[in-house]
């Protein structure tokens, strides 16, 4: 028997948790986040796969887990900040909170078949 590393998820824990779809602002969050794009690539963050999870509390605060197509991104340190600023502009939303994360990393097979169709991969 091999022994398991500490970097391997529990078996059936999601690489990426769920997101808070059942609370009423959860649209919202998804549009003020396609309102927002990478500078280099002409499709919104949320289509390209870049938003992993959104969780809203009961007190309406957010919470935003995110990541770039790559570790390097000229503007890793703007990015969560337009994300905040378009989630804050949302009308009862009470606090945004943005993590940048890259595990698990980004893949092109994270993109929505809309995000593939404006980019020719599709």
């Amino acid at each position: 028997m091999q022994p398991q590393t500490a970097a391997a998820p529990a078996e059936g824990k999601p690489l990426i948790e769920p997101s808070t779809v059942d609370h009423p602002l959860y649209d919202s969050v998804v549009e003020a986040c396609r309102s927002v794009y990478d500078p280099e690539i002409p499709v919104n963050i949320y289509d390209l796969g870049l938003i992993y999870t959104i969780t809203i509390d009961d007190a309406n605060e957010v919470t935003i887990r995110m990541s770039l197509t790559a570790p390097g991104c000229p503007v890793a340190g703007e990015m969560p900040g337009w994300v905040a600023d378009a989630v804050n502009a949302i009308p009862g939303v009470r606090q945004v909170d943005v993590h940048m994360t890259f595990d698990p990393p980004w893949g092109m097979d994270m993109m929505s078949d809309e995000a593939r169709l404006e980019l020719g991969f599709i």
